[in-house]
C-alpha cells in the first residue's frame, strides 16, 4: 500500500487528503504542527481579519457553504468551515497534531521525515503543504530590541492586547494592516500608520447575507452555483485590468480614483495614498474602512522613512519621534522561501535550498527534478493575482491523485525529467517578464527580481494543463 505523508493541515493538505480519500487511498498522514485544523485562518486573528475574496469562491467546488453570514466573511467563520470540512470528509482522522517536520530525506525508495521532537515518519510519496503566506516576515529595525512597550506580528496575534487608550504604531500598508486599522482606530488614544508605498485599493462590496438567502441556498442548492459563478465573473474584470487590458485597466483605476476623492477630502492626504505603482503589481486591496480611518483626526499617516525603533517609539528620517505603547507589524510574509525552515534532500543528497538558490521554481508549480515522488500544493508560480487560490488547491490536488496512482501502480519512483520542467519554467518566466508583477518590489519578487510566486496566465489555464498527468513528463 502507497503511504502518502502531507504536511500542513491548511486549506491545500485538506484539499489533497480529501482528493486522495476520494480516489480510493486510505494510507495518509497529515502532519500538523499546531494543535488544530487552519492554516492561515488558525494563526490570523488581529482584530478585523477577514477574506478579500468573495465567501462563494472562497470554498471548496465540492462543499458549498450556504451559512456564510456576508459575502467577505471573517476569519472565525472560514476557520470553522474549513474544520468542517475536514470532519465530514474524513480528513480529520489522519491528523497529526503537534508533529513539526524538520527534515525530509529521500532515502532512494522512501521518504524519512524527522520530526522536531526527533521522531522519523516514512512515506512513499511526500506532499508539502505549508503555503506561500505561513511564515511572517518582520523587518529588522535598529533598536528594536530596545522597545519597552508590546511588539507584535499580525500573524502572531495576541488576544490579551490591549489596544483601548494606548498609542499604537502600525508599520505596513499591506492586506492586513488596512483590515487592522479601521478596527482599532477610535478605540486606541493614537494610530500612526507608517507607509511605503501607497496600496491600490478599490471599494469593497460587501454584503451581510439575510436569513432568507441562507434558507434559500439550503433549499436549493444550484443558487449557490449561481452566486460562484457570478463571482468568479467580477474575478475576469479584475485579472483583465491587472493583465493590462486597455479598456479595463483605465477603467479600474479610475474606480480607484474616485474612491480616494470620495473618502479622502483632504489634498494633502489624498497625495499621501495616491499609488505611484502600476496597478497590480502589488496585491489590490478592496476595503471600506481604510481611507476614512486614515482621515480621521487620532490617526496620522507617516510617510518618511523609519530609521530606528527606540525605547518609547519609532524615529523616522525627518528626525521625528514618534512615541507609542504598542508597536505593530502589518508587513506580510517571507512568501518567495517555500519550505522554509524545513530541511529537504532529494536524490543524491541534492539540497532543496541549493537548487532553488536562485529562486523557487517547480514544474506545474507542483514537482521538482531530483526529488522523487514529492508532489508540491500552493508551490512557485501558482497563487493567483484576481481569483481564489483554492481553486488552484483543487487542480493540484488532482493532478497528485494522478501522480500517487501512478507510483502505487508500477511501484516505482516517479522524477519529473529536468529537461520538461526546465522548458517549463523558461516558459512561465518568459510570460512573467512581460506582466505587472515587474513594474516593482513586492513579496511577488526575489531580491533579485525573480517572480516566483505568481501564476502568469488564467485560473482556467491551470486547471486545463493540471487535469491530466503527461506520462512522458517523467522518468
Amino acid at each position: 500500500m502507497t503511504r502518502v505523508a502531507i504536511i500542513g493541515a491548511g486549506f491545500g493538505g485538506v484539499a489533497a487528503a480529501a482528493e486522495l480519500l476520494k480516489q480510493g487511498f486510505r494510507d495518509i498522514v497529515l502532519l500538523e504542527k499546531s494543535d488544530r485544523i487552519g492554516g492561515v485562518w488558525r494563526d490570523n486573528i488581529y482584530p478585523g481579519c477577514a477574506c478579500d475574496v468573495p465567501a462563494p469562491l472562497y470554498s471548496f467546488s465540492f462543499a458549498p457553504n450556504p451559512d456564510w453570514s456576508r459575502r467577505y466573511p471573517p476569519h472565525q467563520e472560514i476557520l470553522a468551515y474549513l474544520q468542517r470540512c475536514a470532519g465530514e470528509l474524513g480528513v480529520t482522522d489522519l491528523v497529526r497534531f503537534g508533529a513539526e517536520v524538520a527534515e525530509a530525506a529521500w532515502d532512494g525508495t522512501r521518504w524519512q521525515l524527522t520530526l522536531t521532537s526527533g521522531e522519523v515518519v516514512t512515506a512513499d510519496v511526500l506532499v508539502p503543504a505549508v503555503g506561500q503566506l505561513s511564515r511572517p516576515s518582520t523587518p529588522v529595525l535598529p533598536g528594536a530590541e530596545t522597545f519597552r512597550g508590546i511588539q507584535v506580528h499580525t500573524a502572531h496575534w495576541d488576544p490579551e492586547i490591549t489596544i483601548a487608550a494606548k498609542r499604537v504604531a502600525v508599520v505596513g500598508t499591506g492586506a492586513s494592516a488596512i483590515q487592522l486599522v479601521p478596527e482599532i482606530a477610535g478605540k486606541a488614544a493614537h494610530v500612526a500608520v507608517f507607509q511605503r508605498t501607497a496600496p491600490w485599493t478599490l471599494p469593497k462590496p460587501d454584503r451581510r447575507y439575510g436569513r432568507v438567502r441562507r434558507t434559500a441556498y439550503r433549499k436549493i442548492p444550484a443558487l449557490m452555483q449561481l452566486s460562484r459563478a457570478a463571482t468568479w465573473g467580477l474575478t475576469l474584470i479584475q485579472g483583465a485590468a491587472v493583465g493590462g487590458n486597455r479598456v479595463v485597466n483605465p477603467l479600474v483605476r479610475g474606480y480607484s480614483r474616485a474612491q480616494r476623492r470620495w473618502q479622502v477630502r483632504d489634498p494633502e492626504l489624498r497625495a499621501k495614498v495616491t499609488p505611484d505603482e502600476p496597478l497590480g503589481c502589488k496585491r489590490v486591496l478592496f476595503t471600506n474602512g481604510w481611507l476614512p480611518a486614515l482621515a480621521r483626526p487620532d490617526v496620522s499617516l507617516i510617510t518618511e522613512k523609519i530609521i530606528a525603533v527606540t525605547p518609547d517609539g519609532i524615529r523616522t528620517a525627518d528626525g521625528a519621534e514618534h512615541r507609542c505603547d504598542v508597536l505593530i507589524y502589518g508587513t506580510g510574509f517571507a512568501a518567495t522561501e517555500f519550505l522554509v525552515p524545513i530541511r529537504v534532500t532529494g536524490r543524491d543528497g541534492v539540497r532543496l535550498e541549493d537548487e532553488w538558490r536562485d529562486g523557487a521554481r517547480a514544474h506545474l508549480g507542483i514537482t521538482v527534478p531530483g526529488f522523487p515522488n514529492m508532489f508540491l500544493v500552493y508551490g512557485p508560480n501558482t497563487n493567483t493575482g484576481n481569483t481564489s487560490v483554492i481553486y488552484f488547491h483543487e487542480a493540484q490536488a488532482r493532478y497528485i491523485a494522478q501522480a500517487v496512482r501512478l507510483v502505487a501502480d508500477q511501484s516505482r519512483p516517479l522524477e519529473v525529467r529536468a529537461e520538461h520542467a526546465a522548458a517549463y519554467d523558461e516558459e512561465i518566466q518568459g510570460r512573467l517578464a512581460g506582466s505587472v508583477w515587474t513594474g516593482c518590489q513586492s513579496w511577488y519578487r526575489t531580491a533579485t527580481g525573480r517572480v516566483v510566486t505568481n501564476w502568469p496566465g488564467k485560473a482556467v489555464e491551470y486547471r486545463r494543463r493540471t487535469a491530466r498527468l503527461v506520462r512522458s513528463d517523467f522518468h
